[in-house]
């Protein structure tokens, strides 16, 4: 016997998704906060790489969480 998929609505399929890329955006802010913590404590060249790579990966995700909610409109 076949099981019958159940389909998700757009709204479901946006939270889903919004769900998972927000764990990245946490992730972004981790780096950020390393690298905060890696100036404070003596080394200020490695803090800002940190920072750095806590930006760039923010902003990432931020840009691909903006262009599916675009897509799906």
């Amino acid at each position: 016997m076949m099981k019958i998929k159940r389909r998700l609505s757009e709204h479901e399929e946006f939270k889903i998704m919004g769900l998972v890329l927000d764990k990245f955006l946490w992730l972004g802010t981790v780096f950020a906060g390393l690298g905060l913590y890696n100036i404070v404590v003596g080394r200020p060249s490695e803090g800002v790489l940190f920072i750095g790579a806590g930006i760039v990966f923010a902003a990432l995700f931020g840009w691909l969480v903006v262009r599916e909610f675009e897509q799906m409109r």
